[in-house]
């Protein structure tokens, strides 16, 4: 009830004036204080949140989601040739094949919600001398895919490429059940096929075309939601030769997709904080798998931290292992889903709350290279999934 309807209850008389008057005034004092207590509350805490976050990051050409590098790569890719066709399951606006189809709608084949339908069909085509793409939720297109990849695609050779979009828990609201975390340990055990993890926008377009080009089964992964776009077309980009995106000695740091850019912003903490020096490695390809740029890189630092938007079972942690172990073994440590299921909520929340930003690189930078040293005073058994706690005062 407001103020004016509370007087209303009152016979209007000098008295029931003024105590109306003050009560309007002090109504409205009072729920100013409030609002301004509010606003100095929200305040504090954006700033306490910087503080927390470190470094700010720095400036970037922009931001732009892989999967739009994907669509545009996808485009350029139809222009190039005229045998390159896509198909969709429904989330075609999402996933972004909607430019290829708004461009060349005759070579544009909408299937519906039918994943295994479109992956069947696909294989058809590319055995009809037709380059497919077919693409969609990463959940979907693998997952619910997996007989149909195997046999359909890989046991035949199949030209098929399949792209996985909204990998990874920055998928946000839709929540567990589309973020899918598992493709990595599932695909890249499959015969027959290639596996790319593009980290930026520009990545995306670029190996995108890729794919298109090479001949062979390929599976691309990529992310809705945005980040830095930090390479360009000058940035060297080959199908199974990892880059060095920044050059030191002390600890090499691995990643794929999304973690390169936190992998950049962890080697930049650990500089400043510790004068720790890392090289940092963007492992797009992870079948077939960079194993010399591996082998140098443990060689010469002596340690190693993964980084992925996936399980730490199975993916690019367990591929560098795989070399790792046969070749040079060192000191490792894996940042990645703790071998749990997402969650609704925004993607950037996400990426904090299951420990996939800088911070748990770097503080798993800080145990591999304790580790190293023979300096590491933690437990002595442990499991892949601990993943080592971000402290702001190590």
């Amino acid at each position: 009830m407001s103020a004016n309807e509370i007087c209303r209850y009152f016979p209007w008389n000098s008295v029931t004036r003024h105590f109306c008057l003050c009560f309007r005034l002090r109504t409205h004092l009072f729920f100013c204080k409030l609002a301004a207590k509010f606003i100095i509350a929200i305040i504090s805490i954006f700033h306490n949140f910087l503080s927390f976050m470190g470094q700010p990051i720095p400036s970037t050409p922009g931001m732009k989601a892989t999967r739009q590098g994907f669509g545009q790569g996808l485009v350029e890719l139809g222009e190039a040739n005229p045998n390159v066709v896509a198909l969709g399951a429904d989330v075609s606006g999402s996933v972004l094949t909607s430019m290829f189809q708004a461009k060349f709608p005759d070579r544009f084949f909408s299937i519906g919600i039918a994943e295994q339908n479109a992956t069947t069909i696909a294989a058809g085509l590319a055995l009809s001398g037709k380059i497919p793409f077919f693409a969609g939720y990463g959940a979907f297109t693998t997952m619910r895919n997996a007989d149909q990849l195997r046999i359909s695609v890989c046991y035949n050779e199949a030209n098929v490429k399949i792209a996985g979009s909204h990998s990874g828990v920055t998928v946000g609201p839709d929540g567990a059940t589309h973020q899918v975390l598992e493709d990595l340990a599932l695909i890249r055990a499959l015969p027959n096929l290639t596996v790319v993890v593009p980290c930026d926008y520009e990545e995306a377009r670029r190996a995108t075309i890729a794919i298109g080009e090479m001949h062979g089964a390929a599976y691309l992964r990529f992310s809705r939601d945005t980040t830095a776009m930090f390479t360009t077309t000058e940035t060297p980009f080959q199908i199974g030769r990892a880059e060095v995106f920044r050059d030191g000695n002390d600890v090499a740091l691995v990643a794929c997709g999304l973690l390169v850019w936190e992998a950049i912003l962890a080697a930049q903490e650990l500089e400043k904080r510790h004068g720790i020096q890392a090289r940092v490695i963007n492992c797009h390809t992870i079948k077939p798998i960079d194993s010399a740029t591996l082998v140098q890189a443990a060689r010469e630092c002596g340690a190693v931290v993964t980084a992925e938007e996936h399980q730490v079972h199975g993916g690019l942690g367990g591929a560098v292992a795989e070399v790792l172990v046969k070749n040079y073994p060192v000191p490792m440590e894996m940042v990645g889903m703790k071998d749990m299921f997402g969650g609704s909520g925004e993607g950037k929340d996400l990426m904090m709350r299951f420990g996939m930003t800088w911070r748990d690189i770097y503080a798993s930078a800080l145990v591999a290279v304790q580790r190293r040293d023979g300096k590491f005073n933690g437990q002595s058994v442990r499991a892949v999934k601990d993943v080592p706690a971000y402290n702001e005062h190590l």
